[in-house]
Protein backbone atom coordinates (compact mmCIF):
# COMPACT_ATOMS: atom_id res chain seq x y z
CA UNK A 1 0.00 0.00 0.00
CA UNK A 2 2.90 2.46 0.72
CA UNK A 3 4.28 1.67 -2.85
CA UNK A 4 1.20 2.32 -4.04
CA UNK A 5 0.87 6.23 -2.37
CA UNK A 6 4.49 6.39 -3.22
CA UNK A 7 3.54 6.06 -7.00
CA UNK A 8 0.62 7.96 -7.00
CA UNK A 9 2.30 11.05 -5.16
CA UNK A 10 5.25 10.75 -7.80
CA UNK A 11 2.56 11.25 -10.22
CA UNK A 12 1.33 14.47 -8.64
CA UNK A 13 4.68 16.04 -9.11
CA UNK A 14 5.43 17.89 -12.01
CA UNK A 15 9.00 18.42 -13.51
CA UNK A 16 10.16 21.91 -13.34
CA UNK A 17 13.60 21.72 -14.16
CA UNK A 18 15.52 19.10 -15.91
CA UNK A 19 18.90 18.94 -16.48
CA UNK A 20 21.43 16.41 -18.01
CA UNK A 21 24.93 16.14 -16.96
CA UNK A 22 27.97 16.82 -19.19
CA UNK A 23 30.49 13.79 -20.09
CA UNK A 24 33.42 15.95 -18.61
CA UNK A 25 30.87 16.49 -15.72
CA UNK A 26 32.94 17.21 -12.49
CA UNK A 27 31.09 14.61 -9.46
CA UNK A 28 29.87 16.87 -7.26
CA UNK A 29 26.93 17.12 -4.68
CA UNK A 30 23.37 18.06 -6.25
CA UNK A 31 22.45 21.09 -4.02
CA UNK A 32 25.89 22.44 -5.85
CA UNK A 33 25.11 21.26 -9.60
CA UNK A 34 21.62 22.58 -9.22
CA UNK A 35 22.94 26.00 -7.59
CA UNK A 36 25.39 26.71 -10.27
CA UNK A 37 21.91 26.15 -12.82
CA UNK A 38 19.44 27.56 -10.48
CA UNK A 39 20.66 31.03 -9.57
CA UNK A 40 17.38 31.97 -8.16
CA UNK A 41 17.48 28.91 -5.40
CA UNK A 42 20.11 28.80 -3.03
CA UNK A 43 21.18 25.65 -1.28
CA UNK A 44 19.06 25.73 1.80
CA UNK A 45 15.72 25.80 -0.90
CA UNK A 46 17.54 23.20 -3.09
CA UNK A 47 18.24 21.12 0.47
CA UNK A 48 14.74 21.56 1.14
CA UNK A 49 13.75 20.34 -2.19
CA UNK A 50 15.55 16.87 -1.13
CA UNK A 51 14.44 16.57 2.63
CA UNK A 52 10.99 16.62 0.89
CA UNK A 53 11.49 14.21 -2.10
CA UNK A 54 11.69 16.40 -5.06
CA UNK A 55 14.97 15.87 -6.13
CA UNK A 56 14.86 13.01 -8.81
CA UNK A 57 18.10 11.83 -10.69
CA UNK A 58 17.68 9.13 -13.34
CA UNK A 59 13.64 8.93 -12.16
CA UNK A 60 14.75 7.96 -8.52
CA UNK A 61 14.54 10.16 -5.45
CA UNK A 62 17.96 10.67 -4.17
CA UNK A 63 19.20 12.81 -1.33
CA UNK A 64 20.60 15.97 -0.61
CA UNK A 65 24.41 14.39 -0.31
CA UNK A 66 23.75 12.44 -4.10
CA UNK A 67 26.89 13.03 -6.09
CA UNK A 68 26.26 13.55 -9.55
CA UNK A 69 27.97 12.09 -11.80
CA UNK A 70 28.36 12.59 -16.24
CA UNK A 71 25.08 11.23 -17.88
CA UNK A 72 22.52 11.74 -14.50
CA UNK A 73 19.82 13.64 -15.83
CA UNK A 74 18.78 15.03 -12.88
CA UNK A 75 15.15 16.80 -12.09
CA UNK A 76 13.57 19.20 -9.57
CA UNK A 77 9.70 18.01 -9.50
CA UNK A 78 7.31 20.07 -7.35
CA UNK A 79 3.90 19.37 -5.97
CA UNK A 80 2.23 21.78 -8.93
CA UNK A 81 2.14 22.92 -12.23
CA UNK A 82 5.03 25.39 -13.40
CA UNK A 83 4.00 28.77 -13.48
CA UNK A 84 3.82 30.77 -17.28
CA UNK A 85 6.32 33.22 -17.58
CA UNK A 86 4.86 36.74 -17.24
CA UNK A 87 6.23 39.15 -18.63
CA UNK A 88 5.24 42.59 -16.57
CA UNK A 89 5.79 46.27 -17.73
CA UNK A 90 7.80 48.33 -14.99
CA UNK A 91 8.18 52.11 -15.31
CA UNK A 92 12.11 52.08 -15.63
CA UNK A 93 13.89 55.27 -17.45
CA UNK A 94 15.55 53.87 -20.72
CA UNK A 95 18.24 55.85 -22.36
CA UNK A 96 17.81 56.39 -25.83
CA UNK A 97 19.93 57.62 -28.39
CA UNK A 98 18.16 57.39 -31.47
CA UNK A 99 14.16 56.50 -32.25
CA UNK A 100 11.97 56.08 -35.67
CA UNK A 101 8.85 54.75 -36.40
CA UNK A 102 10.56 51.31 -37.21
CA UNK A 103 13.33 50.86 -34.22
CA UNK A 104 15.64 52.34 -30.99
CA UNK A 105 18.60 52.36 -30.06
CA UNK A 106 19.20 52.68 -25.94
CA UNK A 107 22.30 52.42 -23.89
CA UNK A 108 22.34 49.95 -21.04
CA UNK A 109 24.14 50.32 -18.11
CA UNK A 110 25.93 48.25 -16.46
CA UNK A 111 24.35 45.24 -13.89
CA UNK A 112 21.16 45.50 -15.31
CA UNK A 113 19.82 42.11 -17.18
CA UNK A 114 18.53 41.95 -20.91
CA UNK A 115 15.58 40.11 -20.34
CA UNK A 116 14.08 38.23 -17.23
CA UNK A 117 15.17 34.41 -16.81
CA UNK A 118 15.50 32.58 -13.86
CA UNK A 119 16.01 34.65 -10.60
CA UNK A 120 15.94 37.56 -12.74
CA UNK A 121 11.95 38.13 -13.29
CA UNK A 122 11.88 41.87 -12.77
CA UNK A 123 13.94 44.96 -13.45
CA UNK A 124 14.89 44.31 -16.76
CA UNK A 125 15.52 46.01 -20.32
CA UNK A 126 12.80 44.20 -21.86
CA UNK A 127 10.24 44.70 -18.43
CA UNK A 128 11.46 48.45 -19.05
CA UNK A 129 10.82 48.37 -23.32
CA UNK A 130 7.41 46.91 -22.80
CA UNK A 131 6.25 49.46 -20.54
CA UNK A 132 7.11 51.72 -22.61
CA UNK A 133 6.44 50.76 -25.91
CA UNK A 134 3.41 48.52 -26.74
CA UNK A 135 3.27 45.43 -29.66
CA UNK A 136 6.78 45.03 -29.81
CA UNK A 137 7.34 42.56 -32.32
CA UNK A 138 9.38 38.80 -31.20
CA UNK A 139 11.31 36.28 -32.69
CA UNK A 140 10.80 32.84 -32.82
CA UNK A 141 12.79 30.08 -31.05
CA UNK A 142 15.55 31.30 -28.47
CA UNK A 143 14.66 34.66 -28.65
CA UNK A 144 10.54 34.00 -27.79
CA UNK A 145 9.33 36.25 -24.78
CA UNK A 146 12.41 38.93 -25.75
CA UNK A 147 10.29 41.39 -27.40
CA UNK A 148 11.80 44.10 -29.55
CA UNK A 149 15.33 42.44 -29.17
CA UNK A 150 17.49 41.63 -31.99
CA UNK A 151 20.99 40.75 -29.80
CA UNK A 152 22.08 40.87 -26.15
CA UNK A 153 24.91 42.12 -23.40
CA UNK A 154 25.78 40.67 -20.50
CA UNK A 155 24.51 42.07 -17.34
CA UNK A 156 27.56 43.75 -16.45
CA UNK A 157 28.80 44.77 -19.53
CA UNK A 158 27.31 48.49 -20.41
CA UNK A 159 26.49 49.83 -24.01
CA UNK A 160 24.06 49.77 -26.87
CA UNK A 161 21.35 47.81 -28.24
CA UNK A 162 19.08 48.14 -30.92
CA UNK A 163 15.66 47.49 -30.92
CA UNK A 164 12.96 46.68 -33.23
CA UNK A 165 9.28 48.45 -32.57
CA UNK A 166 8.03 46.55 -35.67
CA UNK A 167 8.17 42.77 -37.14
CA UNK A 168 9.65 44.28 -40.41
CA UNK A 169 12.46 45.89 -38.36
CA UNK A 170 12.92 43.03 -36.29
CA UNK A 171 13.22 40.29 -39.84
CA UNK A 172 15.88 42.36 -41.61
CA UNK A 173 17.87 43.86 -38.26
CA UNK A 174 17.92 40.20 -37.36
CA UNK A 175 19.01 39.06 -40.71
CA UNK A 176 21.76 41.35 -40.77
CA UNK A 177 23.58 39.59 -37.40
CA UNK A 178 23.13 36.66 -38.94
CA UNK A 179 25.11 37.32 -41.97
CA UNK A 180 27.69 39.25 -40.07
CA UNK A 181 27.43 42.36 -41.88
CA UNK A 182 26.80 44.53 -38.46
CA UNK A 183 29.46 46.48 -36.77
CA UNK A 184 30.06 46.21 -32.96
CA UNK A 185 32.90 47.26 -30.79
CA UNK A 186 34.30 46.93 -27.45
CA UNK A 187 36.33 48.32 -24.78
CA UNK A 188 37.76 45.76 -22.79
CA UNK A 189 40.15 46.26 -19.91
CA UNK A 190 42.03 42.72 -19.57
CA UNK A 191 44.75 41.81 -17.39
CA UNK A 192 48.31 41.55 -18.86
CA UNK A 193 50.63 43.52 -21.41
CA UNK A 194 48.84 42.23 -24.74
CA UNK A 195 50.39 42.08 -28.54
CA UNK A 196 49.18 44.89 -30.63
CA UNK A 197 46.51 43.52 -32.35
CA UNK A 198 45.35 40.07 -33.57
CA UNK A 199 42.52 37.76 -33.93
CA UNK A 200 41.27 35.34 -31.65
CA UNK A 201 39.42 32.29 -33.29
CA UNK A 202 38.33 29.34 -31.47
CA UNK A 203 34.59 27.42 -31.05
CA UNK A 204 32.51 28.51 -28.02
CA UNK A 205 30.23 26.14 -26.45
CA UNK A 206 29.09 25.73 -22.41
CA UNK A 207 31.66 24.74 -20.51
CA UNK A 208 31.74 21.18 -19.58
CA UNK A 209 32.37 21.36 -15.79
CA UNK A 210 30.47 24.63 -15.30
CA UNK A 211 27.20 25.29 -17.20
CA UNK A 212 26.93 28.33 -16.30
CA UNK A 213 30.37 29.91 -18.60
CA UNK A 214 31.46 29.58 -21.76
CA UNK A 215 34.72 27.49 -22.90
CA UNK A 216 36.59 27.77 -25.89
CA UNK A 217 37.00 23.88 -27.75
CA UNK A 218 39.29 22.93 -30.99
CA UNK A 219 38.18 22.88 -34.54
CA UNK A 220 37.25 19.22 -34.39
CA UNK A 221 35.08 19.64 -30.75
CA UNK A 222 31.69 21.06 -30.12
CA UNK A 223 31.10 24.60 -30.25
CA UNK A 224 30.14 27.46 -32.34
CA UNK A 225 32.54 29.25 -34.96
CA UNK A 226 33.49 32.21 -32.89
CA UNK A 227 35.62 35.44 -34.10
CA UNK A 228 37.30 38.03 -31.95
CA UNK A 229 39.68 41.02 -33.84
CA UNK A 230 41.30 43.03 -31.54
CA UNK A 231 43.62 46.00 -31.26
CA UNK A 232 45.26 47.48 -28.22
CA UNK A 233 44.41 51.55 -27.51
CA UNK A 234 46.80 51.98 -24.46
CA UNK A 235 49.16 49.87 -22.05
CA UNK A 236 49.20 49.95 -18.64
CA UNK A 237 52.14 47.36 -18.11
CA UNK A 238 49.91 44.83 -15.89
CA UNK A 239 46.95 45.94 -17.52
CA UNK A 240 45.83 46.97 -21.23
CA UNK A 241 43.10 48.49 -23.09
CA UNK A 242 42.22 47.08 -26.02
CA UNK A 243 39.35 47.18 -28.64
CA UNK A 244 37.62 44.43 -29.74
CA UNK A 245 35.14 43.89 -33.33
CA UNK A 246 32.91 41.20 -32.84
CA UNK A 247 32.56 39.11 -36.36
CA UNK A 248 30.15 36.86 -34.63
CA UNK A 249 28.04 37.42 -31.61
CA UNK A 250 28.55 34.10 -29.06
CA UNK A 251 27.56 34.17 -25.68
CA UNK A 252 30.69 35.62 -23.67
CA UNK A 253 32.33 35.77 -26.48
CA UNK A 254 35.14 38.61 -25.53
CA UNK A 255 35.31 37.12 -21.75
CA UNK A 256 35.93 33.55 -22.62
CA UNK A 257 38.52 34.63 -25.79
CA UNK A 258 40.43 36.80 -24.23
CA UNK A 259 40.55 33.86 -21.50
CA UNK A 260 41.80 31.76 -23.75
CA UNK A 261 45.00 33.25 -24.43
CA UNK A 262 45.68 34.28 -20.84
CA UNK A 263 44.45 37.63 -20.59
CA UNK A 264 41.19 37.58 -18.46
CA UNK A 265 38.67 40.43 -18.95
CA UNK A 266 39.85 43.05 -15.30
CA UNK A 267 37.29 42.04 -12.61
CA UNK A 268 35.61 39.25 -14.52
CA UNK A 269 34.56 37.24 -11.83
CA UNK A 270 33.31 34.17 -14.04
CA UNK A 271 36.33 33.93 -16.17
CA UNK A 272 38.98 34.46 -13.07
CA UNK A 273 39.33 38.45 -14.07
CA UNK A 274 38.63 39.18 -10.78
CA UNK A 275 41.91 38.12 -8.69
CA UNK A 276 45.41 39.98 -9.10
CA UNK A 277 46.91 37.88 -12.02
CA UNK A 278 50.02 40.21 -12.78
CA UNK A 279 52.06 43.24 -10.64
CA UNK A 280 54.24 43.37 -7.92
CA UNK A 281 52.98 41.63 -4.17
CA UNK A 282 52.61 44.56 -2.30
CA UNK A 283 50.41 46.24 0.12
CA UNK A 284 50.17 49.03 -1.87
CA UNK A 285 49.52 47.55 -5.04
CA UNK A 286 47.12 45.17 -4.13
CA UNK A 287 45.14 48.05 -2.29
CA UNK A 288 45.22 49.99 -5.53
CA UNK A 289 43.88 46.98 -7.68
CA UNK A 290 41.17 45.73 -5.22
CA UNK A 291 40.00 49.97 -5.17
CA UNK A 292 39.87 49.63 -9.06
CA UNK A 293 37.86 46.26 -8.33
CA UNK A 294 35.26 48.29 -6.11
CA UNK A 295 34.82 50.61 -8.34
CA UNK A 296 33.62 48.43 -11.32
CA UNK A 297 30.16 46.86 -11.83
CA UNK A 298 31.70 42.91 -12.73
CA UNK A 299 33.78 42.44 -15.92
CA UNK A 300 35.33 45.73 -17.68
CA UNK A 301 33.59 45.99 -20.80
CA UNK A 302 31.71 48.15 -23.14
CA UNK A 303 29.93 47.76 -26.31
CA UNK A 304 31.06 51.08 -27.72
CA UNK A 305 30.20 51.01 -31.39
CA UNK A 306 27.38 49.98 -33.34
CA UNK A 307 26.72 49.72 -36.57
CA UNK A 308 23.61 48.82 -39.11
CA UNK A 309 21.29 49.17 -41.91
CA UNK A 310 18.31 50.80 -41.31
CA UNK A 311 15.72 48.09 -42.00
CA UNK A 312 13.67 50.54 -43.95
CA UNK A 313 15.63 53.26 -45.58
CA UNK A 314 18.80 51.33 -45.95
CA UNK A 315 21.11 53.93 -44.86
CA UNK A 316 23.97 53.49 -42.66
CA UNK A 317 23.44 54.22 -39.23
CA UNK A 318 26.76 54.54 -36.99
CA UNK A 319 26.08 54.99 -32.89
CA UNK A 320 29.15 55.63 -29.99
CA UNK A 321 28.58 55.43 -26.74
CA UNK A 322 30.75 57.33 -23.96
CA UNK A 323 32.78 54.96 -21.26
CA UNK A 324 31.07 55.00 -18.19
CA UNK A 325 31.94 57.22 -15.91
CA UNK A 326 33.64 54.61 -13.71
CA UNK A 327 35.03 52.86 -16.28
CA UNK A 328 36.95 56.16 -17.17
CA UNK A 329 38.18 56.56 -13.09
CA UNK A 330 39.11 53.28 -13.43
CA UNK A 331 41.57 53.95 -16.82
CA UNK A 332 42.46 57.59 -14.97
CA UNK A 333 43.60 55.54 -12.09
CA UNK A 334 46.33 53.30 -14.30
CA UNK A 335 47.51 56.38 -15.81
CA UNK A 336 48.16 57.80 -12.83
CA UNK A 337 49.55 54.98 -11.17
CA UNK A 338 52.11 53.95 -14.61
CA UNK A 339 53.09 58.18 -14.46
CA UNK A 340 54.59 57.51 -10.63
Amino acid sequence: MKEADEESNQDDLYEHYKFTADPGQEIIRIDKFLCDRLPNFSRNKIQLAAKNGNLVVNNNTVKQNYKVKPGDIVALVLPYPVREFELIPENIPLEILHEDDSLLVVHKNAGMVVHPGHGNHSGTLVNALIYHFEHLPELPSDFSGRPGLVHRIDKNTSGLLVIAKTELALTRLAKQFFEKTTERKYLALVWGDVEGSGTIQGKIGRSKKNRKIMAVYGEEEEGKHAVTHYNVIERFGYVSLVECALETGRTHQIRVHFKSIGHPLFNDPEYGGDKILKGIKTSKYQKFILNNFNLLKGQALHAKTLGFEHPVTGKKMMFNSQLPEYFELVLKRFRDYCKK
